[in-house]
């Protein structure tokens, strides 16, 4: 019968009942709330579908960019270049899935996956064919299209080891459709666009290749957009 009153030593004893359940749950209940952070954490390091981001081209130190000048020569399309500034709302882009078969927003980007990289201010896509760069006599690079929808020459892979498209992560962008790899081997353009780099599709991967993100906004799924850095 409880009477309300208990002896030390069964208070003794229900602390060190208490104690071992203690010691037994704490563990997996760390790990749990471990694993939680830990795997939103590495899903806040992925490039997703709809994300607004800049490239920079790692061997040159220069930002994928682009604005409404023309090339002068070959397709006669917007241009395309590599910019040493980290402010300029021109080296915008946003990454979008193939035509007709849009990515989730928010989802992440595999590697190997084919993709659209869509110029922010011109809603002109990332683009090449077979014309000839001013400079290098490289495979031209611009920006085609109107409101974000161009062709098939619009879609390119990216290419990194691993599963999924990491933000810190160098890659490569191939070309679906010639197979040129997008690069920047220094050649700087005069009037209008002085000191801006060409930027062109290359046949082989090198040094010249390399990509990773900057500044964007990062979308995450059934969430708002995680703000990197600026924006």
């Amino acid at each position: 019968m409880y009477t309300g009153y208990e002896s030390g030593a069964a208070v003794m004893e229900r602390l060190c009942v208490f104690r071992g359940l203690v010691r037994w749950m704490l563990p997996p209940l760390l790990l749990l709330l471990l694993s939680g952070s830990e795997g939103r954490e590495s899903e806040m390091n992925y490039v997703t579908c709809g994300s607004l981001v800049k490239l920079l081209n790692t061997r040159h130190n220069v930002r994928l960019h682009s604005h409404d000048v023309k090339y002068g020569s070959g397709s006669g399309q917007q241009s395309v270049t590599g910019v040493e500034s980290a402010d300029d709302a021109n080296s915008y882009w946003q990454i979008r899935g193939k035509p007709a078969r849009p990515c989730q927003r928010g989802s992440a980007i595999k590697c190997g996956q084919a993709i659209r990289i869509t110029h922010m201010k011109t809603s002109r896509n990332l683009h090449s064919h077979h014309f000839s760069s001013p400079l290098s006599n490289n495979q031209e690079v611009s920006a085609f299209g109107e409101n974000g929808e161009g062709d098939d020459l619009d879609v390119w892979t990216v290419q990194c080891e691993g599963v999924y498209w990491e933000r810190d992560d160098p890659v490569r962008f191939k070309h679906l459709g010639t197979e040129v790899f997008l690069s920047v081997t220094g050649e700087q353009y005069g009037h209008p666009i002085r000191g801006q780099r060409e930027v062109h599709g290359m046949s082989s991967p090198n040094q010249h290749t390399w990509w990773r993100t900057m500044e964007g906004v990062f979308i995450q799924p059934s969430q708002e957009p995680l703000r990197h850095d600026e924006l």
